[in-house]
């Protein structure tokens, strides 16, 4: 029987120390996570979560037949179609919709979702992620996109980055709907020009000003509006938020940025790392229709949030060295010399390990050396051993110090 492998674009993860450095670790996952938790709490949003397998429905009623294509999908025995999750807003958007009353507005919600996508895998792009979704929903005014992006901002920040390492691109689509409308009364062709504008930066200008030119609309006009930056309201509200929060030098006016066509509804942004290496680490804005899109009409509620996967994020964190180092698996290591106290000696592990302290110790008999070599292998700050006449000799792996201690005195010393 040949040996077994994981799917191709999904990932495994090994605790520290990893065999070799390709390998996902565990530690790195753990530290992202929770940062995440620590910042949004912070913010004051709770955390919610949902079924990794919903109705198919649900994602073509928020993106249209288009997506099915790219969903892990298929008839479960109900005869029921089905799908893994792509995204989390859909899901929200049911839960709130069926649920909203209950909570008070504005909701701040977030969720760390394993999502799936099955699509072509490219650098910073795999089958499977992890996000990190915050939103607020049930609040129309500027000051709680802002209140969204400081949160974006400050993740970033809390996992050690600056204004050096990243930037966030604010741009409004009311700002181009209204460029559009002023040079084109046309409104079937205002999908086909955002489109256009939204694929500016991977296309050659001579393919943009074709495509431009069949909507009536200059390329010329299109780039002097992106290049002028100039504020709507909305986008000058947050930019005042920002400067009152300290946050300025992190965010600018960039109407290159589009996003979802057929989702987003006013602001949007995505962040980038300043020195352009990488796909973007997040991205969100308003949908405001989207709740009353899944409710069918039954609850109309403004929405916003954004979304930060963990692949470009952890990508960027090691090519930083921003990861903190492993952490040490034990606080103590436990030796057993004398068998004849392996019963005395297990007694007070389970003390210590019930005060909260890491400890690991031999499971059966094992030489001295290969005690204290496992000791070090797992970055144990001290080891304890039982002697005979019922004390303890605890040693500090740091400075070589040994002290012989009661077992009472032994605890006081790890008492949280």
């Amino acid at each position: 029987m040949k040996q077994m492998d994981r799917l191709p674009g999904f990932r495994d993860f090994f605790p520290d120390p990893v065999p070799h450095p390709d390998l996902g670790r565990m530690e790195e996952r753990s530290h992202i996570f929770n940062t995440w938790r620590q910042v949004t709490r912070r913010y004051g949003f709770k955390e919610y979560d949902g079924p990794p397998l919903e109705t198919l429905d649900l994602y073509k009623a928020k993106s249209g037949d288009e997506i099915v294509h790219q969903l892990y999908h298929f008839t479960d025995k109900g005869k029921r179609d089905v799908a893994m999750r792509p995204e989390m807003t859909p899901t929200l958007a049911r839960m709130i919709a069926a649920h909203q009353r209950g909570y008070k507005k504005p909701m701040k919600w977030f969720s760390i979702p394993q999502l799936f996508r099955y699509e072509r895998q490219q650098k910073g792009r795999l089958r499977e992620h992890f996000q990190l979704n915050a939103d607020i929903i049930g609040e129309s005014d500027p000051s709680a996109d802002a209140e969204l992006i400081a949160l974006l901002i400050d993740v970033l920040r809390a996992l050690g980055m600056t204004h050096e390492d990243f930037v966030i691109r604010l741009s409004s689509r009311d700002a181009w709907q209204a460029f559009f409308q002023e040079r084109c009364q046309d409104e079937s062709k205002a999908y086909e020009f955002y489109q256009a504008v939204d694929k500016l930066e991977r296309e050659t200008p001579e393919a943009s000003t074709e495509k431009l030119a069949k909507i009536g609309i200059s390329y010329q006009e299109v780039m002097e509006f992106i290049q002028a930056a100039e504020p709507t309201e909305d986008l000058q509200r947050i930019l005042d938020q920002m400067k009152a929060r300290g946050l300025e030098e992190y965010i600018k006016i960039d109407y290159g940025v589009i996003r979802g066509l057929a989702y987003y509804t006013g602001v949007v942004f995505e962040a980038f790392d300043r020195k352009g290496e990488f796909r973007a680490i997040a991205g969100g804005g308003r949908y405001d229709h989207l709740v009353k899109l899944i409710s069918g009409g039954k609850v109309d509620l403004p929405s916003l949030g954004f979304g930060m996967g963990d692949v470009v994020l952890a990508d960027m964190l090691r090519d930083k060295g921003l990861f903190p180092k492993a952490a040490a698996a034990v606080d103590v290591y436990f030796q057993i010399s004398d068998e004849n106290l392996r019963k005395e000696s297990i007694t007070l592990v389970q003390r210590l390990r019930d005060q909260g302290v890491a400890v690991e110790w031999p499971l059966v008999q094992t030489g001295g050396k290969k005690q204290f070599k496992a000791a070090l292998e797992l970055g144990a700050g001290y080891t304890a051993n039982l002697m005979e006449d019922g004390k303890v000799e605890l040693k500090n792996l740091n400075t070589r110090e040994t002290e012989e201690l009661s077992p009472e005195a032994l605890m006081a010393r790890f008492e949280a």
